[in-house]
């Protein structure tokens, strides 16, 4: 099939993924009486007493804003909002999909990171959550940052953190199927954009100790001239003993390899320098690092990638549903890391350790069991951790 010729036929018969429905009755003027005026002047007039009634009397509770600047859409780069909406709308389908989670476009005109700021928090009092979407780094730390703290609703950037939770998750089934001890590895990143620092950040709160990234002039080290503040923060947490020189040089002896860069930038020799049974994550797409064939014939015990015609896809899809749906089962007011780490650990514990295998080191992202047992376990940990308020569910 031509997908793409396919989904342009398809984009226009449909003329949109999503749609507004009601949940109300409104055939009968009784019913119109109590869904709108004047019964409706009722819930208006609790909430106006205390607004955290909107998540009682309102579907507020189950509704998440998913919001670009359209900079980063897809691989495409900076191609404007409304040319992000067809995206938008699709992550709006597979929320509703696979977590039950009402969500709703938005596509703001604008760059700059204030502007962005103050229209997500003036409108943050109609929702139960935000998700960031393709935002351009590193623009899209700065946002989240300011949001987080104006808001009083999870903010999630999914290109950083849904990457990095099923990232953790994978790396959780490649460590037990080949015996190896995350504390114990060398780990080099390729990339240093959100969805890599989010990667690492997240490997190191799972006990990553050792651990590189490299942009594309090569290592990232404290002292390193021109690190933008982002990749400044990360030096001082990683690359303990300096080390410089190129991603060649430094995936020499290394464990794992994560590649969140570009196409084409690791090569079998690379692959052929790591210790034995190296690991091989590389999620460019549509081209990755080096191809899973390749990676495999140079050594690699395991290999996954963002491509769905690969096996051991990751895959955002398994994380964003559910990770909502357990934050808004509970009304928790942030994502955390603990509840992160919580999802990576669900996600990885639905194969038995007696069903790992080299083509299987993480679950399909259509297993139905995915979407529940991550937010049973997100809603777990967002109560421990004190952010949920809701106790009871």
């Amino acid at each position: 099939m031509d997908y793409k010729k396919e989904a342009l036929i398809s984009h226009e018969k449909w003329q949109g993924k999503i749609e507004i429905n009601f949940r109300c009755p409104i055939e009968t003027k009784d019913n119109l009486s109590i869904a709108y005026t004047p019964g409706v002047a009722e819930p208006c007039l609790e909430i106006s007493k205390n607004t955290d009634l909107s998540y009682k009397y309102t579907r507020r509770g189950n509704l998440v804003a998913v919001v670009t600047d359209g900079t980063a859409v897809l691989g495409l780069g900076d191609i404007g909002p409304e040319a992000g909406m067809p995206v938008m709308e699709g992550k709006c389908v597979l929320f509703k999909a696979f977590g039950n989670v009402d969500a709703f476009p938005l596509c703001i005109r604008s760059k700059d990171v204030d502007e962005i700021v103050k229209t997500i928090s003036l409108l943050a009092g109609s929702f139960g959550g935000i998700n960031l979407e393709d935002i351009a780094a590193p623009r899209c730390f700065e946002i989240e940052r300011k949001l987080k703290e104006v808001c009083d609703i999870p903010i999630f950037h999914d290109d950083q953190h849904g990457t990095a939770v099923v990232s953790a998750a994978a790396m959780i089934g490649a460590c037990r199927l080949t015996k190896k001890n995350l504390q114990d590895l060398k780990a080099v990143v390729s990339g240093a954009g959100a969805a890599a620092i989010a990667v690492t950040r997240l490997l190191m709160a799972l006990g990553l100790k050792d651990v590189i990234l490299c942009d594309r002039k090569g290592a990232i080290f404290e002292g390193r001239d021109g690190l933008n503040p982002e990749k400044e923060a990360m030096a001082k947490i990683t690359n303990k003993n300096k080390v410089s020189g190129t991603l060649a040089d430094v995936m020499v002896g290394a464990d794992v390899v994560f590649g969140l860069s570009g196409p084409g930038v690791i090569s079998q020799d690379m692959i052929c320098s790591m210790n034995p049974d190296p690991i091989v994550f590389v999620m460019s797409n549509p081209t990755p690092e080096i191809f899973p064939e390749d990676a495999l014939s140079a050594g690699a015990a395991v290999v996954g990638t963002g491509r769905s015609d690969y096996p051991n896809q990751i895959n955002n899809l398994l994380a964003f549903p559910g990770i909502f749906r357990g934050a808004l089962d509970v009304r928790a007011s942030d994502i955390n890391d603990e509840m992160k780490v919580a999802a990576a650990y669900a996600i990885a514990n639905l194969i038995d350790e007696k069903n790992l295998a080299p083509d299987r080191i993480i679950i399909e992202p259509t297993d139905p069991r995915v979407a529940p047992a991550v937010a049973k376990a997100v809603a777990a940990a967002a109560k421990e951790s004190g952010v949920a308020r809701i106790q009871e569910k």
